[in-house]
């Protein structure tokens, strides 16, 4: 019988010294957006996992602190710092882990950007900054890394998308737009990939605990009033684990939040149904509109 997992907190995040081989034990993983939030509580639980995690984001002080937060020794981290929006940077990333450790077997697209506000609000530059993101921040890491999975002939491709990927969501209509995308992105290169032996998944939660929720642009439309708005976040540790746990199973759709699970089957039934609980948020949030 396998002996249980011994456990070490590290701040508020515990994590598990596995004394059975694991899933992930060294396999190697490249993680964008992983200064916070999903991405750096993805590198917690995969090096505690054992595997070997390279943390790429463009904010270089957020990395260190975040390399830092790690804290336990024995942990297989490495840091770089990447803006997702970069091609040739993102393809210099995935080609140096690849070379260093003869292998990839993850790539997280995780690196993302929410812009909240009407859509009659929206400047042509929002709409290009979530999308060059969003969207184009996972292309170029599909770009560069699905080849070099082929290849091999093995690797797995998990893309952050979200709920608003999967069912309307009013006030962002520029990310739903970009996670739209995602969303069938995954899907296509799931097809594509699978004689290759390459696996892909999306990954859609609901509303989260972290920065990019926190820190949401708003446009003509109050913060504090706006998070007002939102339901209860779960925080992204308990993501982490059932994101792995969906990784591990393979799942071409990773569900996280029962708020994301609810409303994925409600529009699978009723599309019209959900349009209309959504037209009641809309109609809310029209209502912290401010005029010019």
């Amino acid at each position: 019988m396998p002996q249980p997992a011994a456990s070490e907190r590290i701040g508020s995040v515990v994590l598990l010294r596995e004394t059975m081989t694991s899933f992930f034990s060294d396999r190697t993983a490249i993680i964008t957006g992983a200064a916070s939030g999903i991405g750096l509580a993805l590198s917690r639980e995969l090096c505690a996992r054992g595997a070997v995690v390279v943390m790429a984001d463009k904010d270089a002080a957020g990395l260190a602190a975040a390399m830092t937060s790690l804290g336990a020794p024995g942990l297989r981290a490495a840091s770089a710092v990447v803006d997702v929006t970069d091609a040739a940077a993102v393809k210099r990333l995935v080609d140096d882990v690849a070379a260093r450790h003869g292998r990839l077997d993850y790539l997280f697209n995780n690196a993302g950007i929410s812009v909240v506000g009407d859509a009659r609000d929206l400047s042509l530059e929002d709409w290009r900054v979530v999308i060059n993101i969003n969207l184009f921040g996972t292309v170029h890491g599909v770009v560069a890394a699905y080849p070099v999975m082929a290849k091999q002939g093995f690797g797995h491709i998990v893309n952050t998308a979200s709920l608003a990927g999967l069912v309307p969501s009013p006030g962002q209509i520029t990310y739903t737009a970009s996670k739209y995308a995602v969303v069938g992105l995954s899907d296509t290169l799931r097809v594509e990939g699978k004689d290759l032996g390459v696996k892909v998944s999306v990954v859609c939660p609901g509303l989260l605990d972290t920065p990019l929720v926190r820190n949401i642009r708003p446009i003509r439309i109050d913060r504090q009033e706006l998070l007002r708005l939102l339901p209860g976040l779960m925080d992204p540790e308990r993501c982490a684990r059932e994101i792995l746990r969906g990784v591990e199973r393979n799942k071409a759709l990773i569900l996280v939040t029962p708020m994301a699970k609810w409303f994925w089957w409600i529009n699978r039934i009723s599309p019209e149904f959900m349009r209309r609980i959504l037209l009641g948020y809309a109609r809310k949030m029209r209502k912290l509109r401010k005029e010019a």
